[in-house]
């Protein structure tokens, strides 16, 4: 037999019927609607069936609002900033001005040798793919031609170009 969920007594149960039928959020509505349904005697079985969430999320939900209350209904997620980023500004910027020149090798920036400037900088490691996506974030590409075969020849590849009718 499946444990009963006990809800805190925050709220009586027209002021969750009332929360329910005014939310906008529909992440806080069905939440609202969870709570409703257990504070009118319905199982957590029932209310899973009848939401279309999983008991385990029931019961989370249900937690939250035990220990917070009325702030705890609702998604959490508007309000994650997201992870930080790896550069402050200043970093940023300092980049910015090195992408202006070569590279410490004299050659071109690569997302590598980005990385391996991060890494100098952090003092941690750094992802070659972390280079790429600074890189990308600041507005430069990898500025590489394309490689040519040791075997090309020049002058039968111009030729081809003034013959073809693609």
């Amino acid at each position: 037999m499946a444990r009963r969920v006990k809800l805190a007594p925050h709220l009586a149960v027209e002021e969750l019927e009332l929360r329910y039928r005014q939310a906008q959020d529909g992440i806080t509505r069905s939440h609202w609607q969870i709570l409703w349904l257990l504070a009118n005697g319905k199982r957590s079985e029932e209310v899973a069936e009848v939401t279309g969430y999983s008991q385990q999320w029931i019961w989370k939900v249900v937690g939250r609002y035990n220990a917070e209350g009325e702030a705890g209904v609702g998604d959490k997620r508007h309000a994650n900033p997201g992870r930080q980023r790896s550069l402050s500004d200043q970093q940023q910027a300092e980049l910015a001005q090195a992408l202006e020149d070569k590279a410490p090798d004299g050659q071109a920036w690569t997302g590598p040798k980005v990385a391996a400037w991060m890494r100098a900088k952090l003092g941690r490691p750094v992802y070659p793919q972390r280079g790429w996506d600074m890189m990308n974030r600041l507005g430069y590409t990898s500025q590489t031609p394309r490689r040519r075969h040791k075997k090309a020849d020049p002058e039968s590849q111009q030729a081809f170009k003034k013959t073809s009718t693609t």
